[in-house]
C-alpha cells in the first residue's frame, strides 16, 4: 500500500512524465529514481550507451533490456543493502528505445522514433502532407492483428473519439490514393489523372487539366461515378458555372471519370 500512495504522490508532482508499463529501457532513455524516505538515492539518471546507469550508493546498474517496474526491483534488492525496506519508483521521462515503422506508398516508409508518449493523430501530424494518402484505407497493426483501421474520420473530420496511443513497434499502412484518381479525358488542353483532395470539384477538375480546348461542349460535361456498383453519370454545365453560377459547381468524389464533350459546329 504504501508503494502504491508513494507511486501515485510521485506522478503527480512530476510533470510531463512518461511512463510505458511494458516498454523496455534502452540506451539514451532518460528516467527519474525516487526512493520513498530517501531523497539522497532520488534522482533523474541517463541510460548510458552501455545500458547501465549510476545511482549513489550503489554504483552501476544495468538497466537497459528492463522494464520500468523491472528496474525497480533490481534496485529495490541492490538498495536494500544500505537502506532498510526501500520503495523505489522508476518512471521513463524520454524514451529512445520506441519505434513505430510506417508501410505504403501513401506516405514516405520507414522507422520513426518515439520520444514521448505520442497518439496516432499526434504522430499523423508530424508526418505531413496526405495528398497522395487514403486515410480511409490506412490501418495500425500491432502484434500480428490489425487493430485499427479508418484514418480519416480522425485526421480530416477531427473525430477525437477515435485517437488511440501508439505503441512500441506498431506498423502503420497508409497507402496511396490511385485508385481514388480523377480521370479526366475529351476536350481538355492536358488529359490527365489526378489525385483526389477533399472539397474538390468540377471547375477545379477542368483548370487543372488545362481547361477546354477550342471545340469543348463546356456545358455538356459529363461525370461518370462508381455509387455501390452502380455507373452513376451526371451532367455538369461548366460554362454557367465560370459565369458565375456556382450552385452548379458539383463535387467530386474519389474515382470520378469527367468526360468533355466536342463539338465541331
Amino acid at each position: 500500500m504504501k508503494k502504491i500512495i508513494f507511486l501515485l504522490i510521485f506522478l503527480i508532482l512530476t510533470p510531463g512524465f512518461v511512463f510505458g508499463k511494458d516498454y523496455v529501457i534502452g540506451g539514451g532513455d532518460s528516467l527519474q529514481i525516487a526512493v520513498w524516505g530517501s531523497p539522497e538515492l532520488s534522482s533523474g539518471v541517463a541510460v548510458r550507451p552501455d545500458g547501465k546507469i549510476s545511482i549513489a550508493a550503489v554504483g552501476d546498474i544495468k538497466a537497459a533490456g528492463l522494464t520500468p517496474l523491472e528496474l525497480a526491483d533490481v534496485l529495490e534488492k541492490e538498495m536494500s543493502k544500505v537502506v532498510k525496506t526501500p520503495i523505489v519508483t522508476v518512471i521513463v521521462t524520454t524514451w529512445t528505445n520506441s519505434e513505430v515503422f510506417v508501410f505504403g506508398n501513401g506516405v514516405s516508409g520507414g522507422a520513426r522514433k518515439l520520444t514521448k508518449e505520442t497518439t496516432l493523430l499526434e504522430f499523423l501530424i508530424q508526418l505531413g502532407d496526405f495528398q497522395g494518402a487514403d486515410l480511409e484505407k490506412a490501418y495500425i497493426v500491432r502484434d500480428k492483428k490489425i487493430i485499427k483501421t479508418n484514418f480519416h474520420k480522425l485526421y480530416i473530420n477531427g473525430d477525437y473519439n477515435d485517437d488511440i496511443v501508439l505503441e512500441p513497434n506498431d506498423m502503420l499502412f497508409i497507402p496511396d490514393n490511385f485508385e481514388k484518381g480523377i480521370k479526366v479525358m475529351g476536350a481538355v488542353k492536358v488529359p490527365t489523372t489526378m489525385r483526389y483532395r477533399v472539397g474538390l470539384t468540377i471547375l477545379d477538375v477542368i483548370l487543372a487539366a488545362g481547361g477546354f480546348t477550342e471545340f469543348a461542349k463546356k456545358n455538356d460535361v459529363l461525370i461518370i461515378r462508381n455509387v455501390e456498383g452502380k455507373e452513376i453519370r451526371t451532367t455538369a454545365r461548366v460554362k454557367d458555372i465560370m459565369n458565375g453560377e456556382i450552385s452548379g459547381n458539383i463535387k467530386i468524389m474519389p474515382g470520378d471519370f469527367i468526360l468533355v464533350k466536342e463539338s465541331f459546329f
